[in-house]
């Protein structure tokens, strides 16, 4: 007979204490640790063990490393994110705000997958009269796709073991429970064993499983981050609150490369791909504006141009504002008192408010020399070219550093119609690269803000 432990697991980190207390000792979060009832199965291992039967050790030698066949989603920006399309046996958990479209997108990749696999939709928030109406809200050309409205993990588990589909979509892992734990769905102890128990067939069946995944206010996935680990690719789902474009990113990927982003247009049919996502972030000035800079970067293996927008004006309190939106406000104030020490320009009593258009977030170091030039382009009311495009790393000596693919980042700036080019030194093309465009190379501070004069 099964038996039964009390205790209480911390719903933010799934921690587990004997007793309760009002905040986590692991993860410091206040009064999440709920009371929870576990079942603890003997038998499974030990009869294996008792039969003799051993895991096969082998050598990697001896093992095929060729690379899984991928199978196109058909729609060229889930593939780009997934790394090239759906491997068997890939479980994917896909987050996002609530009403940000993951069962749009999800319905619209079944309806693309349908007819080359078989499918399966199963939702635990919706009834199927509501998902059918959002088929046919979307369009799609196939509305005859099999769902299944069903929140036991279990009779989830038996109804694909005789239907055998080769896509699974579960709507979502928050509402799932298994008969296995007396806690309620949702909870730590229950999102652990139902992944557990989908990633177990998936990997035993060959079936690709996609989670969908509620997120708490602070944006991250609902429940505890092992669920993130157990899973083979982590999808995030982005935008910008008032705009119609959604971004999709790739957090964790066993099959391909991180921070790879999907955009897409929502419309009255559904989720449309952004072929160019490029002119999404672009300025929209007919002519040159002070404060505003086009930079290149890399989401994942993708260049893409954005504008990257300051405005310096004089401060009316005494501790001037440092805002940075897209951008990381600790790099933000290292730059500006970088201009000052190596660039003599003082900005102590100026607000700084930098923007990246569009609500593209950049994190690495390639647009540290456009902030700098808008900044100073703002402050001065110096509006810089139009036909620039700018990227580069500053040092804290006032050196400019290269970034990573400097010549990619320059053959998508020419494909836009930009002239001229200011990069670090190290960034210069090599002369076998012929690009419809002027570059020049600059090693320090004070040489590229004297460009930008």
């Amino acid at each position: 007979m099964a038996k039964v432990k009390t205790g209480y697991v911390c719903q933010n980190c799934g921690t587990a204490a004997s007793k309760w207390s009002g905040q986590c000792a692991d993860c410091g979060a206040w009064n999440s640790l709920i009371e929870t009832a576990a079942v603890s199965v003997r038998g499974g291992g030990g009869a294996r063990a008792a039969s003799g039967h051993a895991s096969q050790i082998r050598r990697l030698h001896e093992v095929d490393a060729e690379s899984a066949p991928r199978l196109p989603c058909g729609m060229p920006e889930v593939d780009r994110v997934l790394g090239g399309g759906l491997v068997r046996g890939a479980v994917i958990l896909i987050g996002g705000d609530p009403g940000i479209g993951k069962s749009t997108l999800l319905l619209q990749v079944l309806a693309a997958v349908e007819g080359r696999m078989d499918t399966l939709y199963v939702t635990g928030e919706e009834s199927l009269s509501q998902v059918a109406m959002r088929a046919q809200r979307l369009g799609l050309p196939r509305v005859d796709l099999p769902a299944l409205a069903e929140t036991s993990v279990e009779t989830i588990l038996a109804t694909l073991s005789a239907s055998r589909p080769g896509l699974v979509v579960i709507d979502s892992i928050q509402t799932l429970y298994t008969d296995a734990l007396d806690s309620a769905p949702g909870s730590v102890s229950q999102l652990r064993e139902c992944s557990a128990q989908l990633v177990r067939h998936a990997k035993a069946s060959g079936t690709v499983v996609i989670l969908v995944g509620h997120v708490t206010k602070e944006g991250a996935i609902a429940g505890p981050r092992v669920l993130e680990h157990m899973v083979d690719t982590v999808l995030y789902f982005e935008h910008d609150p008032g705009s119609r474009f959604r971004l999709i990113r790739a957090v964790k990927n066993r099959f391909g490369a991180v921070n790879e982003l999907g955009v897409f247009a929502m419309t009255d049919g559904g989720l449309k791909e952004v072929s160019n996502p490029s002119a999404l972030f672009l300025s929209r000035h007919e002519h040159a504006v002070p404060g505003s800079v086009i930079t290149v970067t890399r989401q994942g293996s993708r260049p893409m141009l954005v504008e990257v927008q300051a405005l310096v004006d004089r401060s009316i309190i005494g501790s001037p504002r440092r805002v940075a939106l897209g951008l990381e406000g600790n790099r933000l104030n290292m730059l500006l008192a970088v201009l000052h020490r190596h660039g003599g320009i003082a900005l102590g009593d100026q607000d700084v408010f930098v923007n990246v258009v569009g609500g593209m977030r950049i994190s690495e170091p390639a647009a540290d020399l456009p902030l700098l030039l808008a900044s100073l382009s703002s402050f001065r009311g110096r509006p810089v070219p139009n036909d620039l495009i700018v990227f580069g790393e500053v040092g804290l000596a006032g050196e400019i550093r290269p970034v990573q693919g400097g010549e990619e980042r320059l053959i998508e700036a020419a494909k836009q119609g930009f002239k001229r080019a200011l990069v670090p030194e190290a960034n210069k093309p090599r002369k076998s690269v012929k690009l419809d465009l002027q570059v020049t190379p600059v090693s320090r501070l004070e040489d590229a803000l004297a460009f930008a004069q």
